[in-house]
């Protein structure tokens, strides 16, 4: 949609991570001239008044756009190439501007990180999205760009180690700094009420080939309670995102002819040491998970101080296990916290990729990690902090 008044509109700029957004696209590409961009959300006074707080340049258009009212979704979707939505849980506000962007032939990233939602969209969407033009892609913060890459990389080593991709990777989380984001806890909390609303969606919650429509590859490890790893040294326990980011990396593997192979096995684990301080260890991060959307979980809106989420990080582990059992190891780090500090600089380049690095990737319904493979890479260590590195 070269026609289209802006590149990128921010949908949800008033929101915590879309002021983030705002204020990425601000800093980052001030004096691009090249980048036109748009703020969007309910009112144009709050958006004004972020507009002003982010730094963004006075003349930023705004968008008048609101969940609750298709026509002017429509109407802001007509303006751009491409949609950048922080408006979640997704199931609960998506459906009308996935809608939108479908008929319209725009592009759109979101943070989405609910399977049977985007399962469901896709079943609706897909071949309607091909015919349109519009590209689709979910997951393009914390979950799932660093563990889809992550998989990714350490498979491009792989290749060039073994001669072949590895039929068994391991994600593991060697260290992270930073906050549970109040909107993955909503999203959480809203796939719950889904499920205990229709129990039919227990069975697409649970399966690690959700989103592989059509394919379902061979048994994965359930990854549900603490274990020791010989080949790590170390406990494990389970992670909390785990069950976005598998499925979205099997779906990345289907997406690209299966370059991994029909039998591929992927895990995420939360590493936490030796020993007995690790098993207690790994009884605690089980504890905690329960605790991140309980009651007293963070609720949408609210998020960690600027110092917060500048001082956190996150340290992720890849190792890919030939079949002689000979093993190849690499890491995914960032420079901020996971959920807002780093998701904010992961969904605006994503979204830059995909129109200036990645125009010929077809119509359809994308993981960013399928879609922009090594150019998105690039872009996330040249402008997001992010470092990608074999280890030996």
């Amino acid at each position: 949609m070269s026609s289209s008044k802006f590149d990128i509109v921010v949908y949800g700029a008033t929101g915590f991570t879309g002021q983030l957004v705002a204020e990425y696209l601000a800093e980052r590409y001030k004096g691009d001239a090249t980048l036109k961009w748009a703020m969007a959300g309910r009112s144009k006074d709050k958006l004004a008044s972020v507009r002003d707080a982010v730094g963004a340049p006075k003349e930023t258009p705004l968008i008048v756009a609101d969940a609750g009212d298709p026509a002017s979704l429509k109407a802001m979707v007509g303006q751009a190439r491409c949609v950048i939505s922080t408006v979640g849980p997704y199931q609960l506000y998506g459906n009308e501007l996935i809608a939108a962007c479908v008929e319209a032939g725009t592009d759109y990233v979101d943070l989405c990180g609910e399977p049977i939602w985007m399962r469901q969209m896709i079943d609706k969407h897909e071949a309607a999205a091909k015919a349109s033009g519009a590209r689709i892609v979910f997951s393009c913060g914390f979950d799932s760009v660093p563990f889809e890459l992550g998989a990714f990389f350490v498979q491009e080593e792989a290749k060039r180690v073994f001669g072949a991709p590895a039929l068994r990777v391991k994600g593991r989380v060697r260290n992270m700094r930073g906050t549970l984001s109040g909107g993955t806890a909503a999203s959480a909390k809203a796939t719950f009420d889904a499920v205990a609303k229709d129990l039919s969606l227990v069975a697409i919650l649970n399966d690690p080939f959700a989103l592989t429509p059509g394919f379902t590859g061979p048994k994965q490890p359930r990854g549900n309670k603490p274990a020791y790893e010989e080949d790590m040294q170390s406990w494990t326990a389970p992670f909390m995102m785990a069950l976005i980011n598998t499925r979205n990396v099997h779906r990345s593997n289907m997406l690209m002819g299966f370059p991994y192979g029909r039998d591929f096995i992927y895990d995420e684990m939360v590493l936490t040491g030796p020993g007995e301080k690790g098993e207690a260890n790994a009884k605690l991060v089980m504890a905690a998970n329960t605790e991140k959307t309980g009651p007293n979980a963070p609720k949408p809106g609210e998020g960690p101080s600027k110092e917060e989420r500048e001082n956190g990080l996150y340290d992720l582990l890849y190792v890919a296990i030939a079949p002689d059992g000979r093993q190849v190891r690499a890491a995914v780090k960032g420079d901020r916290d996971p959920g807002y500090g780093s998701t904010s600089k992961m969904i605006s380049e994503c979204a830059i990729c995909l129109l200036r690095d990645t125009p010929d990737v077809p119509a359809g319904f994308w993981t960013p990690g399928a879609a922009m493979q090594h150019k998105l890479i690039k872009r996330l260590v040249d402008h997001a902090g992010l470092t990608f590195t074999v280890e030996s």
